[in-house]
């Protein structure tokens, strides 16, 4: 199997009637646009100034030209119906998987109905197109940065965060990350770098650093595993994707990835099922999700394992994943 493998249409049409779905290949080593709810808006184009708080004082490394990085690569985000400038809102930051783009992962998750539900803020940005022309995140060295001088992703979702935060009035300790296959790659790499700016992170399908040394936060931060156990694509046990020069780089298995979270959060139990179940997956019969927590974290932290039994790369979600994603997400607001 090749590294970059997008879904076909057909499989994504049967999913949610849209393009398709993507996502990284990987070998074993176990060994459409939102619906008009709230408003639609260009990233750099809002209505709306206020004094959001941003951690740019936080920033460290060289001078980043965040104007430059957000006028090469524009975004949407979508802003709930009820928006109330004088009242700090919650943002998510939806991350796509391999070879897409955010529109179509805004639709395929249906968080443009979260939006209104939940009062939330989401700003749905794209990867760069690379050598194969997928759209990619760079997020670590086994998924999916492409090319001999892949992009900054940190500070140009970075700078997403930052120019959303000039334009609304941003709840500074509710801003999460979400993200599909390489987009949750991507959001476990923004939890290694910039727990200073997300409060918690979800990962569908996605993996962290198989060297967790490179992981390092500048402080504990809640993050939720989603993975189906038949996932071919990125493997629940762990395996390599393939790049494209013919080489396989490792990347953890769903549990190793929570492991790691749970060591670098000070959890000091076990991962114990907590007994609640959740139907993610209308592709399998029944309430097929379990979700596993370390015990003996500190206040406020958790690290999750939500395993989709029976299911593939791309669930069939309805609107109870946002709802669960949401809930996941709100429990867990910075300190």
């Amino acid at each position: 199997m090749h590294r970059p493998l997008r879904a076909s249409a057909a499989l994504f049409a049967l999913f949610i009637s849209s393009s398709s779905l993507s996502a990284c290949s990987s070998s074993s080593s176990s060994d459409g646009a939102p619906s008009d709810t709230g408003a639609l808006i260009d990233g750099g184009a809002g209505d709306v100034a206020t004094d959001g708080a941003t951690d740019a004082a936080k920033d460290s490394g060289p001078p980043v030209d965040e104007a430059a990085l957000i006028a090469a690569r524009p975004f949407k985000e979508q802003v709930p119906k009820a928006y109330d400038k004088a009242k700090p809102t919650p943002m998510i930051l939806l991350l796509h998987g391999f070879g897409e783009d955010g529109a179509i992962q805004m639709a395929y998750f249906q968080f443009d109905t979260l939006v209104d539900t939940r009062n939330v803020i989401v700003a749905f940005p794209d990867g760069t197109i690379g050598p194969d022309k997928g759209r990619f995140w760079n997020a670590t060295d086994a998924c999916c940065g492409a090319g001999k001088s892949p992009p900054d992703d940190v500070a140009y979702l970075t700078a997403v965060v930052h120019d959303v935060q000039k334009r609304y009035n941003v709840d500074p300790k509710r801003i999460y990350v979400v993200g599909h296959s390489n987009g949750g790659f991507m959001a476990n790499r923004l939890a290694c770098d910039r727990a200073d700016l997300f409060a918690s992170a979800v990962s569908l399908a996605g993996a962290q650093w198989l060297d967790v040394s490179k992981c390092a936060p500048s402080r504990p931060i809640a993050v939720a595993q989603v993975h189906g156990d038949i996932d071919d694509t990125i493997l629940y046990g762990g395996g390599s994707v393939i790049e494209l020069d013919g080489s396989k780089i490792p990347y953890p298995s769903a549990t190793q990835t929570v492991a790691d979270w749970a060591k670098l959060d000070g959890c000091t139990g076990t991962l114990t099922d907590s007994g609640t179940k959740l139907d993610l997956d209308t592709n399998v019969p029944g309430i097929e999700t379990t979700v596993a927590r370390y015990t003996g974290c500190p206040t406020g932290l958790s690290a999750e394992l939500w395993t989709i039994k029976g299911g593939g790369h791309i669930p069939l979600v309805d609107t109870q994943w946002g709802t669960s994603v949401m809930d996941f997400l709100t429990a867990h607001p910075m300190p």
